[in-house]
């Protein structure tokens, strides 16, 4: 007699049980296949337009050579050039599989049943999904309104406030994804100032280097003597445009280092990884010219969409996202069919909205036409 297949969701712990897994952009190859198209525009993941940087790739193509090897599981190149990029000691470098495995290693680390975790509205959809992994509790604090200075960004005091409630871990995302909000130095330092010690402050800077641009956008990582309970996570990414090869890193107190090295995997930073990090670290010629093109591009790109009475929000990333109205389901599905991927952020709470990557002038032209004939109806 066939054995009887259990629902395996009761075996899972709860808080897995009830997760809705984290939905990545539409990658290029499934817009082909589902839609017939052939020339398509990625615009949907923030990713770097210009690739990475050269010398990055000639060093990940180098280690791959020796891909029958175990990758060094400490990272000691990797950490100490790291280190010597924010004058800090790598004793306080936590390497991850890109950032969001280190934000996973934080939830690891002081998150558990019976715990509660502080975040914004409208943020990054891991923070919610690593703290239901945990077990943990979410409180979810409303964002400023749509009125604000930084529409839908963080309300910092109130933040604050339900972190001085018996939080563990508090999660702020400077800039944030997906509004491109941002805090200043001042705002952010009074949050930091009223957060007790016993709480875990990450400050995620994912997109710091885009935001370094605007005029008083803070450097978090160079406040860890300051608050010990402190930490800085960053991303290769973004702007280093190693998205494909995944690592990131963490910076804090090296005690809280050495507790979130206590849950990573030991080899969670492949070699490749690891070489090109280190690489694109040393180009700082390729970093300065992404920078300076996202910055040129993502004004271009406002401009066009405020052209066409589109209402973007402020932003320090990579993106914009704007509001387009509730027929923005409908636009981009248009967007598809025209070859254009963008993001939806209904999974935000953002429903009216659409984000879009500032990709090459080429790629923003094509995204400007194909949203112009989108919105008044031209045919695919």
């Amino acid at each position: 007699m066939a054995a009887t297949q259990p629902d395996f969701s009761t075996l899972a712990q709860a808080g897995v049980a009830g997760l809705a897994p984290y939905e990545p952009g539409k990658p290029i190859e499934t817009l082909r296949r589902e839609y017939g198209v052939r020339e398509v525009v990625k615009l949907a993941s923030n990713e770097n337009p210009l690739g990475p940087s050269p010398r990055a790739a000639e060093a990940a193509a180098e280690a791959a050579r020796e891909a029958h090897r175990y990758p060094d599981g400490n990272g000691f190149e990797l950490k100490a050039a790291i280190g010597a990029r924010h004058q800090i000691d790598p004793a306080c470098v936590t390497l991850g599989n890109g950032s969001n495995d280190v934000l996973a290693l934080i939830a690891q680390t002081f998150l558990a049943p019976g715990r509660q975790a502080v975040f914004s509205a409208h943020a990054f959809a891991v923070y919610p999904i690593v703290t239901q992994a945990a077990g943990a509790q979410a409180s979810v604090v409303a964002a400023q309104p749509s009125s604000a200075h930084q529409p839908y960004g963080h309300d910092l005091p109130a933040m604050a406030a339900a972190a001085e409630s018996g939080a563990h871990v508090a999660f702020v995302a400077n800039p944030n994804n997906p509004t491109g909000t941002w805090e200043g130095e001042e705002a952010l330092r009074q949050f930091l100032d009223r957060v007790p010690l016993s709480v875990i402050a990450v400050v995620d800077e994912a997109y710091f280097e885009y935001g370094a641009a605007e005029a008083g956008y803070p450097d978090a990582s160079r406040w860890l003597d300051a608050y010990p309970n402190l930490v800085v996570t960053r991303s290769f990414s973004k702007v280093h445009g190693l998205a494909g090869l995944r690592v990131g890193y963490a910076l804090s107190h090296p005690d809280v280092a050495e507790l979130m090295n206590r849950v990573r995997q030991p080899f969670n930073c492949s070699a490749p990884a690891q070489a090109a990090a280190v690489a694109s670290l040393a180009d700082a010629e390729f970093l300065e010219r992404s920078v300076a093109l996202n910055s040129e591009q993502r004004e271009l790109l406002r401009a066009g969409l405020e052209g066409l009475g589109y209402r973007p929000l402020p932003s320090a990333g990579n993106f914009l996202t704007f509001d387009a109205g509730p027929e923005a389901a409908n636009l981009n599905e248009q967007l598809l069919r025209r070859g254009v991927i963008v993001r939806p952020v209904d999974a935000y709470q953002l429903p009216n909205h659409l984000r879009v990557s500032v990709g090459t002038p080429a790629e923003n032209r094509t995204f400007l036409g194909a949203l112009a004939a989108a919105a008044g109806g031209g045919a695919a």
